[in-house]
């Protein structure tokens, strides 16, 4: 990678958080209007599982010593895709965006090559303003394959909850209680079997790399009908600092969709955020997702706010 003369790429440490974290706050806001990251997420990044910032992360400076890109590889369960992310200042870094892409890509063929699995497929995200990224993305090989709604709504007017349809009822998880814990991973694992992008995992797994934002257990719900299992939701306080309720993943069985358990669910949980103070309550879309829950997001409220476009290509391992 050439750089400007003075300026210097290297590996961060904990100690770049600062730095790196004003690199993301002019990135996102560039992208998104606002910054939507604090110094704890770029730490959890850093340290987050199965990633090495010496060898999956890159730090650029300016002859001052100010970064101006930042980049990393993530992939929380070891498994299936690698997570690329490449943000810069956007009046300064963009020319860095494309040869830090490059690198991260040389790392992912490294990493099929540890993993030994002939390729890794690389996915990334581009929002609406960052056209040169997605020319640039297009360039290095990737293909657009999706796109994501992130959909919110005021709580400041919500509506008392109704009553659910007739033999739905939701509560709380239990969140002390292994057996619950076991039912609500069933759900949510049964229910995401047929979405494109499910990567299973087992229990012992999925509760180990439960992020700590997303414990906020007296926002998680649980749903049946007429006394068996049917939905899930979790939520996280991952916007809380924007002063809203964020549904992380909600899950209904095959058996008892259209029946009004995703409403009821979402509703409760529109309540719960309210009672805390909270201004608005938001989530995100997959819009392939065969069960299309745009429908039903919008019966409850949410409206479409801003998309996200997600791009990925496979990377082969080294020819050895």
């Amino acid at each position: 990678m050439t750089l400007p003369a003075g300026w210097t790429a290297r590996r961060p440490t904990l100690d770049d958080v600062p730095a790196i974290l004003a690199v993301v706050h002019a990135a996102d806001t560039f992208a998104v209007g606002h910054p939507d990251f604090d110094a704890d997420d770029v730490r959890d990044a850093l340290t987050a599982p199965f990633v090495d910032p010496s060898r999956d992360s890159w730090l650029v400076t300016d002859p001052d010593g100010t970064a101006v890109a930042w980049s990393i590889l993530g992939n929380p369960t070891g498994v299936g895709r690698e997570w690329v992310d490449v943000l810069v200042d956007p009046e300064r870094g963009v020319e860095l965006r494309a040869p830090l892409l490059a690198r991260l890509l040389d790392r992912v063929a490294e990493r099929a090559a540890e993993r030994g699995v002939p390729a890794l497929t690389a996915r990334t995200g581009v929002y609406a303003p960052e056209t040169r990224w997605a020319e640039e993305l297009v360039a290095a090989g990737f293909t657009r394959i999706k796109r994501y709604l992130r959909m919110s709504r005021s709580l400041a007017d919500l509506p008392a909850e109704p009553a659910p349809p007739a033999g739905v009822t939701v509560r709380p998880l239990r969140a002390d209680d292994e057996a619950d814990l076991r039912l609500f991973h069933r759900i949510h694992d049964t229910a995401f079997r047929d979405t494109p992008d499910h990567e299973p995992l087992d229990f012992d797994r999925w509760r180990e790399l439960l992020p700590s934002y997303g414990k906020v257990w007296d926002e998680w719900f649980v749903a049946e009908v007429d006394g068996e299992p049917a939905g899930a939701l979790q939520s996280s306080d991952q916007a809380v600092e924007h002063d809203a309720g964020w549904v992380r993943t909600l899950s209904v069985l095959p058996a008892h969709r259209r029946r009004g358990v995703g409403a009821a669910l979402l509703r409760r949980a529109f309540a719960v955020y309210a009672a805390k103070g909270r201004a608005r309550a938001g989530l995100g879309v997959d819009l392939a997702n065969p069960t299309a829950p745009v429908t039903l997001y919008r019966s409850v409220g949410l409206v479409e706010e801003r998309w996200t476009d997600m791009y990925e290509r496979s990377v082969p391992a080294p020819q050895v």
